[in-house]
């Protein structure tokens, strides 16, 4: 790869490309090359793969998110086809923009941060929850981290989750914390996301709850860069204001606006096709 294409949905830093790759010590155009094609050998060598036809660029970004780790980026590719096993009912194609979710909006942020890392937002207005939202929302949230493994260059992830309109107690009542520990698993273990930290806004007491269980299945690492914010003043003390959507006083297009985009990309025919063929990335019985 030798430089960033455009993306509809995604935007970079100038440098971006040449930064990231710095920060691993994959700066130098061979070193990369080789990394990569290390991988893809032994990709291909593994009997047990259904699929072996990754693309170089998708490979180079597996390395990235391995923090430049040829050996980590083989476990955590052998750790997503096996979580594809595990519990294949997140990894569904189809209807990415149901009715089902739609009084919850989630994007991962197109500018990165000045320190280049992406941004998720999840902003949540459920009042009246039903035991099927949660697979509905993992599944896509598979939809959305498929998109960022295939186009995305960064230094790892911010999680925002937004809950100050959410009936709380309805969202513990059907949260399963062994779906939640699969879903966290799928994130830090098997895609290999390095998240900077986790930002819950919200006054409500029961977030105690959630914390305690997102505690439960996380490693210790995770667990300390949690934090429970009042208000999204204090946001801006972990994310750079101005990318943040308009609702949040930041200079991005609104929230709805940025969610619509990510509907109307994923829930393309094309994009179901293509997700299709990366579930297909499985270890054979």
């Amino acid at each position: 790869m030798e430089y960033l294409p455009e993306d509809p949905l995604l935007k970079f830093h100038p440098d971006t490309l040449h930064y990231v790759r710095k920060t691993y010590k994959l700066d130098h155009a061979e070193s990369m090359a080789k990394a990569i094609d290390t991988l893809d050998a032994w990709v291909k060598k593994q009997d047990h793969f259904i699929k072996k036809d990754y693309n170089r660029d998708y490979l180079e970004r597996t390395i990235i998110r391995a923090e430049g780790s040829v050996e980590y980026a083989k476990e955590h590719l052998e750790k997503l086809c096996k979580s594809r096993k595990l519990v294949p009912r997140f990894f569904l194609t189809g209807d990415f923009g149901t009715p089902l979710l739609a009084d919850k909006e989630d994007v991962f942020l197109p500018k990165l941060t000045k320190d280049y890392y992406r941004v998720y937002l999840a902003q949540n207005k459920i009042q009246d929850y039903k035991p099927e939202m949660n697979d509905a929302y993992y599944k896509r949230l598979i939809y959305m981290l498929e998109y960022i493994c295939a186009h995305d260059y960064s230094c790892g992830f911010i999680w925002v989750y937004d809950f100050r309109q959410t009936n709380m107690s309805q969202f513990l009542k059907y949260l399963d914390k062994t779906d939640l520990g699969h879903c966290f698993n799928i994130i830090l273990n098997a895609y290999s996301f390095k998240l900077k930290g986790i930002h819950i806004i919200t006054t409500s007491n029961l977030v105690d709850t959630f914390v305690s269980m997102l505690k439960e299945v996380v490693n210790k690492e995770v667990r300390e860069r949690i934090h429970v914010l009042k208000d999204v003043e204090e946001l801006y003390d972990h994310v750079d204001r101005h990318i943040l959507p308009e609702e949040y006083d930041g200079q991005e297009t609104s929230m709805s606006e940025l969610y619509h985009k990510w509907v109307d990309i994923l829930g393309s025919k094309d994009y179901n096709k293509y997700m299709e063929d990366m579930n297909k990335a499985k270890t054979k019985d």
